[in-house]
């Protein structure tokens, strides 16, 4: 596919969850049916106890069009739908460049385990340290908890 192998998984995992049982697309459709009966509501965050009361919500965009230009530059083949939700993901952590950051260190936008490994106390700088014969990614893409490998690291800052 795209050749990153956290990519790949997530597009993966998305295109599994589109194959879905005739039972779990029953379940689905239940669902979505009993769902569209609520009446609608823009998404939003509540407002403000204080000023806002209890006057509804206040509307947020689902994703920065910057975040969203700068995906479809890398990932021009994946999904419009796919990208505004790692978009939506990746404004949680900072701006563009450090997003960036991140996906030049090896996290893809589309791998949302950057923002565990980011409040863990990781920092993109810390994927290409070593922790034995590993990097800090390997370790990640192995399974290891970002808290184990900070840890590490700071075990690692104390020794030296």
């Amino acid at each position: 596919m795209t050749g990153d192998p956290g990519v790949d998984a997530v597009i993966a995992q998305w295109a599994a969850e589109r194959e879905q049982t005739a039972e779990e697309q029953e379940i689905n459709r239940i669902a979505s049916a009993w769902l569209a009966e609520a009446p609608p509501q823009p998404p939003g965050i509540p407002g403000q106890r204080g000023r806002g009361g209890a006057r509804g919500f206040a509307p947020v965009s689902t994703a920065d069009p910057d975040y969203l230009d700068a995906m479809r530059k890398r990932l021009p083949e994946v999904p419009h739908e796919l990208l505004v939700a790692a978009a939506g993901w990746w404004q949680m952590i900072g701006d563009v460049s450090e997003a960036e950051q991140w996906w030049d260190a090896g996290i893809s936008p589309l791998d949302q385990r950057a923002l565990d490994y980011r409040a863990a106390g990781l920092t993109p700088g810390d994927l290409s340290r070593r922790l034995g014969p590993m990097t800090v990614l390997q370790h990640l893409r192995r399974g290891s908890a970002a808290a184990w490998c900070v840890a590490r690291l700071a075990r690692q800052q104390r020794a030296s």
